[in-house]
């Protein structure tokens, strides 16, 4: 991935996990399991992807349309925040497992698992954590924090966790090991400025992914550790999703 000095990143100013972004076959089964269950809403659906979220500001999912059958690779789970877990947990279908910590995970399709956390949150559903697959989790941890990520102390369980704007990115222990049609096709972060990131970028020799001048939005991505993609995205002015 390229030569990262620690604390390279610390004037950078990452501000929100802002959505995560997936490969699936059937966009929209999974859209309307996130409408019927999860309390989003379809913010926007194009040719190639659907964009769901309870906040079109706040955590979000995209759904790029794509060949199948997905492989997991290295996502295990996403997890959603809610004030009330008791009235998440009753709009949820049959099947769904209530975890040691009294989290709840439910399998939604394509191998896409969700979990809803009880915890104070501005906006029910917005993005509690996302959890990756690591071989070494504490030097994955230290690697995202020269990436702009904040240190965060462990989770409930002792696994090792980053945050951006509240919410976390943890690691658990496994193979992340590169799949022919992964589920994941990277994470966002909002960014006040894509540009100063991409500077960064090139200063510390990331491996640069793409650079999209898109009509609301402004993004660079890099891949991080592990060959997850990270995208750092600005919103421009004409940012008008709802």
């Amino acid at each position: 991935m390229g030569s990262m000095r620690a604390g390279s990143f610390a004037h950078m100013d990452v501000k929100t996990l802002d959505h995560i972004a997936l490969w699936v076959e059937d966009r929209d089964l999974i859209s309307n399991f996130a409408t019927r269950h999860l309390g989003m809403h379809v913010i926007e659906r194009t040719e190639k992807f659907t964009l769901i979220g309870s906040d079109a500001r706040r955590g979000k999912l995209t759904l790029f349309a794509e060949e199948g059958p997905r492989e997991r690779g290295a996502l295990k789970h996403v997890a959603l925040r809610v004030t009330d877990l008791s009235a998440a947990a009753a709009a949820l279908p049959d099947g769904a497992e209530t975890a040691n910590d009294g989290s709840i995970f439910v399998d939604v399709s394509e191998g896409l698992r969700i979990g809803l956390v009880e915890a104070p949150t501005e906006v029910d559903y917005d993005f509690d954590h996302v959890a990756l697959f690591s071989r070494v989790p504490e030097e994955t941890a230290l690697a995202y924090q020269t990436l702009g990520f904040r240190p965060a102390s462990a989770s409930a369980d002792g696994l090792p966790r980053v945050e951006a704007g509240g919410a976390f990115v943890e690691f658990h222990r496994g193979q992340a090991e590169e799949v022919e049609r992964p589920l994941l096709n990277h994470l966002a972060v909002l960014v006040d400025s894509a540009e100063e990131h991409i500077r960064e970028a090139n200063e510390l020799g990331l491996e640069i992914a793409d650079v999209v001048d898109a009509a609301n939005t402004y993004a660079l991505f890099v891949w991080g550790p592990e060959r997850v993609k990270i995208e750092y995205v600005e919103h421009k002015a004409s940012f008008s999703l709802v």
